[in-house]
């Protein structure tokens, strides 16, 4: 009995910290640039675009198509490194003992 109780505040801890960590991910934030920074998007650890900057030489109206795909790329980009970002702080969260705090991941 005492062992399930052990178990069950384990997770609960467990879970709380998941909770506290996701929180602190909304406030860290990655930026990927291409074409030597003319395009930049940023993109915090919940995936969420929070910012695009467009050098202004790449808004020809002619020529949308290469605008088009260039912020794809640096959107896709943002996105996984937002993504490495999340899985490091969760690994890094389920390898430590209970003593430590999410703050401690990044």
């Amino acid at each position: 009995m005492k062992r399930n109780e052990n178990l069950l505040k384990q997770t609960q801890e467990m879970q709380d910290k998941i909770s506290i960590l996701r929180k602190e991910l909304e406030n860290q934030y990655v930026e990927s640039s291409v074409a030597e920074g003319t395009i930049v998007v940023k993109v915090n650890g919940k995936q969420e675009i929070v910012d695009i900057q467009i050098d202004k030489k790449y808004l020809n109206p002619d020529d949308s198509k290469t605008l088009e795909d260039l912020i794809k790329t640096a959107t896709n980009k943002a996105i996984n490194e937002s993504q490495e970002m999340v899985a490091k702080a969760m690994s890094k969260l389920a390898n430590r003992s209970h003593t430590s705090t999410p703050s401690d991941l990044f």
